[in-house]
C-alpha cells in the first residue's frame, strides 16, 4: 500500500488589493469632514443654549410677578418686587433675593417706582392693578427679552425684543 502525497491549493492575493476594507486616505476625509462640521454646528448648539438660559430666566421672573399679583389680590396685602440691576438681582416674596446668572444682565427698567439708590421697585395693589413699566434683559450673545407689567390690568407678560 502505497501513500500518495496530497497537495494543498494555496491561494494568495497581491498585499493591498483586497476590496474588503478602507484606506487610510479615505479615512482621514472622512474624519475632516466630521471635524469641519462639527466646527459648523457647535458654536449654533452653543448660542442657543445661551438663549436657552436667558429665555428660562425672563420665564422665571414673569412667574414671580404674576404670583406677586395673584398674592396681593388673595391676601388683600400690597406686595413688592424690587429690582436691583447693579447687582443684578431682584428681590420678592417677602425679602427673598434671587442673583441672575453672570450671563444675564437686567438692560433696563422703564416705570416702577425708584427705591434708594439704583433700586427700582413695582408694586402690585390689591385690587390686580399695579404700578405698570417695563424691565429688559439681554444675554452675552446678543439674546434680548423685555418682561411687561400691564398697570391696569396688571397682566404680566413676556416677549422676545429690546427696550427703546
Amino acid at each position: 500500500m502505497e501513500f500518495q502525497e496530497e497537495r494543498g491549493i494555496i491561494a494568495m492575493s497581491p498585499v493591498g488589493k483586497d476590496s474588503a476594507g478602507f484606506s487610510l486616505l479615505e479615512l482621514l476625509v472622512v474624519l475632516m469632514l466630521i471635524g469641519s462640521i462639527s466646527l459648523i454646528v457647535l458654536p449654533a448648539i452653543d448660542r442657543g443654549l445661551s438663549d436657552r438660559e436667558v429665555r428660562r430666566s425672563v420665564l422665571e421672573l414673569a412667574a414671580v410677578a404674576r404670583s406677586l399679583r395673584s398674592r396681593a389680590v388673595y391676601d388683600g396685602t400690597l406686595e413688592r418686587l424690587i429690582l436691583n440691576p447693579s447687582e443684578n438681582s431682584y428681590e420678592a416674596l417677602r425679602g427673598k433675593k434671587i442673583l441672575l446668572s453672570s450671563n444675564i444682565r437686567i438692560t433696563g427698567i422703564n416705570g416702577g417706582e425708584p427705591v434708594g439708590e439704583g433700586l427700582r421697585q413695582f408694586l402690585f395693589f390689591p385690587n390686580g392693578s399695579t404700578v405698570g413699566g417695563e424691565i429688559g434683559f439681554s444675554g452675552q450673545r446678543g439674546s434680548a427679552y423685555i418682561v411687561r407689567i400691564l398697570p391696569i390690568s396688571g397682566r404680566v407678560v413676556a416677549v422676545h425684543g429690546s427696550l427703546l
